[in-house]
């Protein structure tokens, strides 16, 4: 059964403890379970049924968790820790627009990449593009990571692919 809070939940060791559980935890939040504002641990924190809450499962954050690890490592590894060609030659938006891009675009180059029997450095080698740059792409980031437009293009171009919306 529940326990429900008079709004203090401290525990003598200078953690907090979880008022649904019991637990200690340096991670509590408030959540609103069964009409009280309760302050809880993450494993507790399922329970919150206020319109807000975040319906993820642990599965679901350790996923996301990897996934933002992996891309990291792929990214680090494509440009090897050196951002100056970013710095140094960076992308003229004047002459080089980046179009309006279909929402899809990051998945439609990999798509198209792999049936083309192409690993992402031999396809940047081969439209001698920065594989950092490609990669942006292929994580829908492209405006983030200032790729023009000509990348772009070249891609829709090499790969039959239609990427832009206009």
């Amino acid at each position: 059964m529940p326990k429900y809070s008079t709004g203090g939940a401290g525990s003598g060791g200078g953690g907090q403890t979880c008022e649904l559980c019991g637990s200690a935890s340096d991670s509590l939040r408030t959540a609103s379970v069964a009409g009280a504002e309760l302050t809880v641990c993450p494993d507790c924190a399922s329970h919150d049924e206020s319109p807000d809450a975040e319906e993820t499962t642990d599965s679901e954050v350790d996923r996301n968790k990897r996934a933002a690890r992996n891309t990291a490592k792929q990214f680090d590894a494509a440009t090897r820790g050196d951002s100056s060609h970013w710095e140094e030659d960076g992308t003229n938006y004047e002459s080089d627009r980046l179009p309006y891009l279909v929402s899809d675009y990051g998945e439609r180059v990999v798509r198209a990449r792999q049936d083309a029997g192409l690993q992402r450095e031999e396809l940047a080698e081969e439209l001698e593009l920065d594989e950092s740059d490609l990669l942006a792409v292929e994580q829908a980031r492209a405006t983030q990571a200032n790729v023009g437009g000509s990348v772009v293009a070249a891609l829709e171009e090499y790969l039959d692919v239609e990427l832009s919306d206009e």
